[in-house]
């Protein structure tokens, strides 16, 4: 029945060759995505919180610098400086007198260093899985 164009079996075994020759396009399963999601969101979330304490950071040494009267015209100083100075709030409180300041300096960057603590920590906790 071979000749008369009836099968042999070698289609079908070609054609179980031919599929296992190929690579199958898998789409990724649900828990892969999941998985890749989660592993994102840690990233972006430590991401987030690294720049929270980097600002932090920036203030404490720059309220510091302030209160020990380091060389205001040394580079580093004045980039330390310059930089809380940007990520500063604004005033929370105004002093007047002696050493205005340097009371200054410290409440108001160390408030806003502590608020960005604060945001920092909530929005790790919100992106994180």
């Amino acid at each position: 029945m071979t000749e008369a164009g009836g099968s042999t079996g070698t289609g079908s075994t070609e054609a179980a060759e031919a599929s296992t020759s190929a690579p199958a396009r898998r789409r990724p399963s649900g828990q892969a995505v999941r998985g890749a999601v989660a592993l994102a969101r840690g990233r972006v979330a430590t991401l987030v919180w690294l720049a929270a304490v980097v600002c932090a950071l920036f203030l404490a040494v720059g309220a510091l610098v302030i209160a020990l009267k380091m060389n205001q015209h040394n580079d580093i100083v004045s980039f330390v400086t310059d930089v809380a100075g940007k990520l500063d709030f604004g005033d929370f409180k105004k002093f007047h007198g002696a050493n205005a300041a340097t009371k200054g300096a410290l409440v108001n960057w160390g408030i806003a260093a502590v608020i960005y603590l604060v945001i920092g920590k909530v929005l790790d906790r919100i992106i994180r899985p």
